[in-house]
């Protein structure tokens, strides 16, 4: 395998050597796979140069979604270090965190899903651009009683508990720790909050370029999973756990710079560019926001992965009265009904689930959206109403599309989608859907105990 030669020793051994002073004596070498899954491996800090030459090994056919064979160069998949990301985690002494890039046969592994996000980023910045994007993971802490999932509080039962002031300082010892071991790890912690569901909260960390936030989202992972487990808890990002309640979202707050540093420019702030959505979005805010209407069924596939994403992404009475999911493809002004918010220079994209790939979805937004500026598309009139109240013939007159209502017909428009196909490429894009078939197929065929209770004895 060829080394690239953009580490130099004496760069390497500075790094090492403060490292250590941290007390740092071993590498969690990590990366995502197409789940979205953290995985890696330890490695003694005395090879970090060699981890960033070269890369540390795994066995690629091991891995979820590379597709890759069984035998000859192209069956290791190396995880190449980028310097940039090492980070001491505080939660686990004695171990930084470098992130790496999938490199198959000395080259990148273009079923890498950072390598994925990747491209997105450089098509930006052909252009001189960057995307900004604030990540809000939501996520459970559950527990296991009788071989059956709970909130870990029994006593968090409120029908409205959303912000929460009895559970949520019932948790204040693992919350605090999480909180204390995400900023010593380098993120600036906004606010924590309880959640509306049982059992469910969420962690607000400040917006960063795309592939530092969903780089951000993956230590926000390891970090949540570790320490609730110590607490004696699961922190769980399955979207929706109770069939009563609502389910976990990952919103994302986006916007697109010119340029980078203090002199960057907004480029959908409407108040500077004459934007028409209320004064939020610029003219191309405006085109890239169409885009990812446009695309927005075969976004769900990244953005909504799994079959139980579909519980979430339903329209209907929830414990505390809503869902708090989008199920229609509009958008509107600070309106938290519709699939994008638009607020002043940014838009919410609140499609993602906390089950989804961070890079797979993000680059998809940005392909999707790239497309709506090249294309020059409109997304049609804002929509003030709430589109959970709004009648059926309403939104049928105003053209207002549904989203896919299962992991099927996601996966179905995914394929159909040539832009966003195109960026996830091709051995990337067979691998993925091939396995969301096989876990469709699968859901299918299971019979559950409702049906069994519905149906055994009813003819």
């Amino acid at each position: 395998m060829a080394p690239t030669p953009a580490v130099a020793a004496a760069d390497t051994e500075a790094l090492q050597a403060q490292l250590a002073v941290q007390g740092v004596h071993t590498l969690l070498v990590q990366f995502t796979d197409l789940h979205g899954v953290a995985k890696g491996k330890f490695v003694p800090l005395a090879q970090l140069r060699s981890v960033l030459l070269h890369g540390a090994g795994f066995s690629g056919p091991s891995i979820a979604g590379t597709g890759l064979p069984r035998t000859g160069p192209r069956s290791d998949y190396w995880a190449r270090g980028d310097a940039g990301t090492l980070q001491a985690l505080p939660w686990m002494p004695g171990v930084a965190r470098i992130v790496g890039d999938g490199f198959v046969d000395g080259a990148p592994f273009e079923a890498c899903p950072r390598q994925v996000l990747r491209r997105a980023v450089a098509r930006l910045a052909q252009r001189g651009w960057t995307l900004q994007v604030g990540i809000e993971p939501e996520f459970f802490l559950l527990k296991t009683v009788d071989g059956r999932w709970h909130p870990a509080d029994d006593a968090d039962r409120l029908d409205k508990p959303s912000y929460d002031l009895k559970s949520l300082p019932r948790q204040l010892p693992f919350l605090h720790q999480l909180r204390e071991a995400l900023q010593a790890a380098g993120l600036d912690v906004l606010q924590i909050d309880h959640e509306d569901a049982h059992g469910q909260y969420e962690v607000n960390f400040a917006h960063a370029d795309v592939l530092a936030s969903a780089d951000r989202l993956m230590l926000f992972k390891l970090a949540a999973h570790t320490l609730a487990e110590r607490h004696g808890m699961v922190s769980s990002m399955m979207p929706k756990p109770f069939a009563d309640q609502p389910g976990s979202g990952m919103h994302c707050h986006v916007s697109l710079w010119d340029g980078e540093g203090p002199d960057a420019r907004c480029l959908f702030d409407g108040a500077a560019d004459g934007g028409t959505d209320g004064g939020h979005l610029s003219p191309l805010g405006r085109q890239f926001l169409a885009g990812v209407l446009l695309h927005s069924a075969a976004l769900c596939a990244l953005a909504a992965p799994t079959v139980n994403s579909y519980k979430r992404l339903t329209v209907g009475e929830s414990l505390s009265g809503t869902t708090w999911a989008p199920a229609y493809v509009a958008y509107g002004p600070n309106n938290r009904s519709a699939l994008l918010r638009t607020l002043p220079g940014r838009f919410e994209w609140r499609l993602p689930d906390a089950s989804a790939n961070p890079y797979l979805m993000l680059a998809g937004l940005v392909a999707a959206g790239l497309d709506g500026i090249e294309r020059a598309l409109d997304p049609g009139p804002a929509c003030e109403d709430d589109l959970f109240e709004l009648p059926a013939a309403s939104r049928q007159e105003r053209g207002i599309g549904v989203l896919p209502q299962s992991l099927a017909e996601a996966v179905a428009a995914l394929r159909a989608d040539r832009v966003v196909a195109s960026a996830l490429g091709e051995t990337l894009m067979r691998e993925f859907t091939a396995l969301k078939h096989d876990e469709w197929l699968a859901y299918a065929r299971h019979v559950s105990d409702w049906e069994r209770q519905r149906y055994a004895a009813a003819f």
